[in-house]
């Protein structure tokens, strides 16, 4: 199952998309076995500063035909990573081709993109700068091929 992250804003190099792209390569490796990856990354721009309507537009048009669309947002449900790691892997086992995760801009998501996704997931109660989001989902991302595959990286 391909996991795509659909995110608002170009992440710049520096120590944010080193860790990105490290968590990401580690879920790649460690997904592969376990029929989860690649992950690939689609940033966009709203480059006329239409606001959330018009990233909703960009981020639509970024998630793969017959995706299944989770949004993060804090009005989501809030899981535990194993909890992550299982739905990551009830979908795949459902058959899903493709998850889209969308992470908004700094004003989140327009409502009508939240209302059409098939799921919502919060990182929790606090609100988090867009970029940091992405750290942590891709971190995330990895824990959760860890615990499927029994990995000694999460420790609970």
């Amino acid at each position: 199952m391909r996991v795509h992250l659909c995110a608002v804003g170009r992440l710049r190099a520096g120590p944010e998309r080193e860790m990105v792209d490290d968590y990401l390569a580690r879920f790649d490796k460690a997904g592969r076995p376990l029929g989860l990856g690649p992950a690939r990354e689609h940033q966009v721009e709203d480059k006329r500063s239409g606001g959330m309507a018009a990233e909703a537009g960009l981020l639509t048009r970024a998630v793969p035909k017959g995706a299944l669309v989770a949004v993060l947002d804090e009005r989501g449900k809030t899981l535990s990573s194993p909890q992550f790691a299982a739905r990551l892997a009830e979908w795949r086992d459902a058959g899903r081709q493709d998850v889209a995760l969308i992470i908004g801009g700094a004003d989140g998501i327009a409502p009508d993109l939240r209302r059409r996704a098939d799921f919502s997931l919060s990182l929790g109660a606090m609100v988090w700068p867009h970029m940091l989001v992405r750290v942590m989902l891709a971190e995330q991302l990895y824990r959760a091929a860890a615990i499927l595959a029994g990995s000694p990286y999460h420790r609970a």
